[in-house]
Order: structure tokens, then C-alpha cells, then sequence
């Protein structure tokens, strides 16, 4: 062998090698376990709560807050600390990367308004047990375990508002799930292999090594977890939520999610669905940049199609076995 041709086979090597580090490291990165935000309470916003533990499908711990409807009038047939609004309860779910305690800012504004809030850490997140994300896959049975504790305590309408992850786990488990009346999903996204690619264009990777890149990450990931992510996409199972009603929020220069793919995803659903798509927004901005008119139109959306049905007891949930298990796919 030429030492030419050498040099080029060493070199190769320590490129295929450096390629399956970055891949390993952007699989681990992608799933693992991160550092919970800063601790809060809903104390610290002056509002009454009830602090839960329960189990998700599969056995992890999670941990939650139950916060009552001010002034409900009210309680649960099974637990006096349990208090019930007339307007139902919304399920809170958090972002990748985070966990529930920085959406408590959004609270005051549905327990002043009738609504029940359940906040909960996904598995690996806060609080709750779990090492890693499986980005929806496995965390559809996360918000079903906890729509089966709100079930336990008698309560029959659940809306879900979901923030970024949060918003895609509520599309897909709402596909699969009658028990949830509506969804808002606040920075959503499509499909995970196209925030992965974007994700690392923002890292410093050239647009035509991230294609290449997303993929065989995701394919690392279900090396670990077992489960293919991508399997749990909304634009998967959108269409299936149809003829309940879908929100969906997106700030127009969000890094990571393009509008087309929103749009995209929209055009999938069924009716009623509604879109914003919010000018100079970035990704999970909207709040931010428009606080009343966010306000004005997500409780709006709440209260059309949520807080306005009335009945809150068993006789409006599914049958036994209606709705599906979460996994597998």
C-alpha cells in the first residue's frame, strides 16, 4: 500500500470515528436526563394546590400540582382537598429541556377565570423518575396516567395545553385518547427529525451535514430507548383528533420549526382547528411578544369549547377500553 493511499484509509478512519462520536453525542444529548429548572411552587403565586405523585403507565413515579378553580364550589367525591370548578380542567404540558415549574406564570389567569389546573414533569423532567425522553413515544402514557388520576377524582372534561414537546405529546395522545376535548399546542412541532436537523444548524453544522446528521441520530437514539421517536410525530396522528377542537400557536421566526411545517400540520387536521402564527415570535415566544392577545386567545379557545359544556362526572367519559394505550405504535 502507497503511503498515499494509507494516509487516506487513516484519515478515513478518524473521520468515520469522529462522525459516530458527534452521532453519540447528539443521540445522548437528544434523550438524556437535563437539570431541573430553578424549583417553584404555586404558593410562590399565591394559589392553592394539591401536590401529587402517581404513576405513569409503566410504572415511573411523576409528580404533579393540582391547583382548583377559584371559588369552586365543589369537591371531589373522593378527596375534600380536591376542589372542582363547573368549567373542567386543563392538563399542562411542559417543553424538552425544562419541566412544569416555569408554566406556572400561566396559571393565575385559569384559576381566576374556572378552570382546574393540572401541571406534571414528563418522565426524566422535574421531579418525575425516568432517565430519559423519548420525545412523545412513551410520554403519550405520561399525560393518559394523568388524565387517569383526574378521572379517579370524578372529573370527565380535560383540555390539554401543551408547549413545544408538551404540544406534541397533547396532539398525538388526543389521537389516541377521547377522554381529552380539546388542545393547544404553543410551538409544536411536525415532524422531530426536522427540529433535530434544525437544532443543528443552530449548533454551527452546515445545512447539508445536519440532513445527514438528523437521521442517523435519531437512529442512535432508538439504539437506546428501544422505540423509534419519530413514530410518535403529530403529523402522524393529527388527522385523528377530528371533531375535536386543535389550536395551534407558532412564533414565525422560530429557529427550529419552520411555518410551512406548521402549516403543514395544520392542513392535516380536522376541523374545528384554528392557527396563529405570530409575527417577529421566536420559538415559544408568542407569550412574550403579544401577553394579551395570547391570553385573550387561548383562554378564548378554552372557554368555547372547554369551560362552556358544563358536567363534570363519569357519565360523559368514554366506555371502559375506548380509548388506547400509548404504546407501541
Amino acid at each position: 500500500m502507497s503511503l498515499f493511499l494509507l494516509i487516506l484509509v487513516v484519515l478515513a478512519g478518524v473521520l468515520l470515528v469522529e462522525a459516530a462520536r458527534l452521532v453519540a453525542r447528539g443521540a445522548d444529548e437528544l434523550i438524556r436526563r437535563e437539570s431541573p429548572d430553578p424549583p417553584q411552587s404555586p404558593a410562590d403565586y399565591g394559589l392553592p394546590y394539591v401536590e401529587v405523585w402517581f404513576l405513569s403507565r409503566d410504572g415511573l413515579r411523576l409528580h404533579g400540582w393540582f391547583i382548583p378553580a377559584q371559588g369552586s364550589p365543589l369537591r371531589s367525591r373522593d378527596d375534600p382537598q380536591w376542589s372542582m370548578g363547573n368549567r373542567g380542567v386543563v392538563i399542562f404540558c411542559h417543553c424538552r429541556f425544562g419541566s412544569k415549574d416555569p408554566d406556572l406564570k400561566y396559571v393565575p389567569d385559569f384559576h381566576t377565570a374556572g378552570y382546574g389546573v393540572l401541571l406534571f414533569d414528563f418522565r426524566g423532567h422535574g421531579r418525575s423518575e425516568g432517565r430519559y425522553s423519548s420525545f412523545g413515544y412513551y410520554e403519550r402514557g405520561d399525560l393518559q396516567a394523568a388524565i387517569d388520576l383526574l378521572e379517579s377524582k370524578g372529573y370527565s372534561r380535560v383540555g390539554v395545553l401543551g408547549f413545544s414537546l408538551g404540544g406534541a405529546v397533547g396532539i398525538s395522545t388526543a389521537a389516541i385518547d377521547p377522554r381529552i376535548v380539546c388542545v393547544v399546542s404553543d410551538g409544536g412541532y411536525a415532524e422531530l427529525s426536522k427540529v433535530v436537523r434544525a437544532g443543528s444548524v443552530e449548533r454551527g453544522y452546515p445545512p447539508w451535514l445536519s440532513k445527514a446528521f438528523a437521521p442517523l441520530v435519531l437512529w442512535w437514539a432508538k439504539r437506546r430507548m428501544g422505540c423509534r421517536l419519530e413514530e410518535a410525530d403529530p403529523i402522524r396522528w393529527v388527522a385523528r383528533i377530528a371533531p375535536r377542537p386543535l389550536f395551534l400557536i407558532h412564533g414565525e421566526i422560530d429557529p427550529y420549526i419552520t411555518s410551512d411545517d406548521v402549516r403543514r400540520l395544520f392542513a392535516a387536521a380536522g376541523e374545528p382547528k384554528e392557527l396563529w402564527i405570530a409575527p417577529g415570535a421566536g420559538h415559544r415566544r408568542v407569550e412574550e411578544r403579544y401577553p394579551v392577545e395570547y391570553g385573550q386567545r387561548v383562554l378564548g379557545f378554552f372557554d368555547r369549547y372547554l369551560g362552556s359544556a358544563g358536567g363534570l362526572y363519569k357519565q360523559a367519559m368514554p366506555a371502559e377500553g375506548e380509548h388506547e394505550a400509548a404504546a407501541p405504535l
